[in-house]
């Protein structure tokens, strides 16, 4: 059994839970505008920067991804042992689908703005690590799960998004375009330095926490006392990220509207397109609905942080490659709390699930 969030839709939830998207849309309401109306702030967050991390969202991202990890049942992961066919349905999802949809999209939508296809293409390069755990915990889905599934994208991220995104931007993109001669350096230790921080930390933390107080307290203490105080913790911390991640773009979010229409348009379809596909290829192959939920929405969701810290690293803070990666969290955020209430419907349509019910994240 995995550790499971209280939904948006139980009663006797806190008013963060029941107005949770409400909260996320003012968070980042207030992030554009203190990015726009106070540009000293933004460039004071800026100058706070290990690297191409910056701290600012990091200390967001750290405290958001703590509790879901802390929540994970460790010593039930040899169960997952034999899950190669859900392993191997994501890796084909996160990998192969999902980057070659973004490529298809954003020639697509954007076949007159090279900085921001090529922006766009590094966010769908760019597979999710950190936010996945929240979305996959508001829809019921399986946490054990999940949290390995996230371990197996920061490993394959490490090995395969430089030689992806030389492959998508360099190469595919001048079969297309035999002019086009945009070429990405991207170095491996600054892939690996965004993983080890914003999942190494956080999961070492939480695994500690857990062993620890589980010897000092026991299982029911921790599952039924400690563990459920964590979940708020998590959305003020995932509040708090996107304030942070929304006020350093804010100027240019609001200077230029239509850009960021135009940039949108094959973002929310390819936000839209890989959850629905996700879900009906694992419903078509029988993974129950907890499964399918941490198949789903960790196919459907990207790892903007790695993205933004690319596009900004090799093209600059003021390319269109950046503009377009900051655009990512901008509908990623609201359309994937959408599909946290889309998939609770779909679990009730077609699993015959209603929320609250026990989640099950035992092998298939």
């Amino acid at each position: 059994m995995c550790i499971k969030m209280a939904e948006p839709e139980r009663p006797g939830l806190s008013m963060l839970d029941k107005l949770l998207p409400v909260w996320i849309l003012i968070a980042m309401a207030i992030g554009i505008l203190m990015g726009y109306f106070t540009p000293g702030f933004a460039q004071v967050l800026n100058a706070w920067s290990f690297g191409t991390v910056s701290i600012p969202i990091a200390i967001g991202l750290l405290w958001m991804m703590y509790p879901v990890l802390a929540k994970v049942k460790y010593e039930e992961l040899g169960k997952l042992r034999e899950e190669k066919k859900m392993f191997g349905v994501s890796l084909g999802l996160n990998w192969l689908i999902g980057p070659l949809l973004m490529f298809v999209l954003a020639w697509i939508f954007l076949p007159d703005l090279p900085d921001y296809r090529v922006g766009l293409i590094l966010v769908g390069l760019a597979r999710c690590i950190a936010m996945v755990l929240i979305w996959n915990m508001m829809a019921g889905g399986c946490s054990e799960s999940c949290a390995v599934l996230v371990a197996i994208n920061s490993i394959m991220q490490i090995l395969l998004y430089s030689f992806e995104a030389w492959f998508y931007v360099t190469f595919l993109s001048s079969l297309i375009d035999p002019s086009l001669t945009t070429v990405v350096n991207i170095s491996i230790i600054d892939i690996a330095v965004s993983v080890i921080i914003f999942l190494g930390i956080p999961l070492i933390a939480g695994i500690i926490t857990r062993f620890v107080l589980v010897r000092q307290k026991g299982v029911e203490w921790y599952d039924e006392t400690f563990a459920p105080r964590l979940g708020p913790l998590a959305l003020i911390g995932l509040l708090f990220t996107i304030v942070v991640m929304f006020s350093l773009q804010g100027d240019v979010i609001l200077s230029l509207p239509f850009d960021v229409l135009r940039i949108s348009l094959p973002l929310l379809a390819y936000f839209m397109l890989m959850f629905f596909v996700s879900f009906f290829i694992a419903k078509r192959l029988n993974f129950n609905y907890d499964k399918n939920v941490t198949i789903s929405f960790t196919a459907a969701s990207n790892n903007f942080e790695l993205a933004i810290a690319v596009a900004i690293g090799v093209f600059g803070i003021s390319s269109g490659q950046a503009l377009a990666a900051v655009v990512g969290p901008l509908i990623e955020v609201p359309v994937l709390i959408g599909l946290v209430y889309v998939s609770l419907w779909l679990g009730r349509k077609f699993y015959d699930r209603e929320p609250g019910d026990p989640i099950v994240c035992d092998t298939d």
